[in-house]
């Protein structure tokens, strides 16, 4: 009815304006002006101070037949530990009964063979778990360090024939 009434020319322009709003929803988004709301997250992540032992090889004397000279070998540990960390490595004295860090002791049964560990390879460093006197002190890297520990069975008398052992325990103290 509206159309109707209103004068020809403004007729035109009234369905011309219907027609652009039909169309509209057609239209190429692409010649739409774009608005954008940026924003801003938080990514993080906490180092936690840490150290684990990598690995540990047995440190093995051979098979000699007389301890009559020294006998030396050496195995290896590695220890890594976060970036600019302070720690010590420690070796007890071995689960056999008696033995010291100063005098370990390997048995087959009711028979010994005693030992020493070293932090150098002089043999002169005993290497024990009295932190700050004969430990291993070091600061991580973040990558894994290498150790050499140094063993020595000294001159002493051979006790029967047999596999003689013990078990060390190392401590990483951070």
């Amino acid at each position: 009815m509206f159309l109707k009434s209103a004068p020809a020319a403004r007729r035109r322009k009234l369905k011309l304006a219907f027609a652009s709003l039909f169309l509209l929803p057609f239209a190429n988004a692409s010649n739409a002006t774009q608005q954008t709301a940026p924003s801003t997250f938080t990514v993080q992540m906490t180092v936690a101070t840490t150290c684990i032992i990598n690995s540990t090889s047995t440190l093995d004397f051979g098979s000699p037949g007389m301890l009559n000279a020294n006998v030396d070998s050496s195995s290896n540990l590695a220890v890594q530990c976060t970036n600019s960390t302070p720690y010590n490595i420690a070796l007890d004295a071995g689960q056999n009964g008696g033995g010291s860090v100063n005098a370990r002791k390997m048995i087959n049964g009711s028979n010994t063979i005693s030992y020493s560990l070293y932090s150098d390879s002089a043999r002169s460093a005993v290497w024990g778990n009295t932190f700050g006197s004969n430990t291993v002190a070091a600061t991580g890297n973040g990558a894994s360090q290498s150790y050499i520990v140094y063993g020595r069975v000294p001159p002493q008398t051979t006790p029967a024939p047999g596999a003689y052992s013990d078990t060390i325990t190392v401590v990483v103290t951070y």
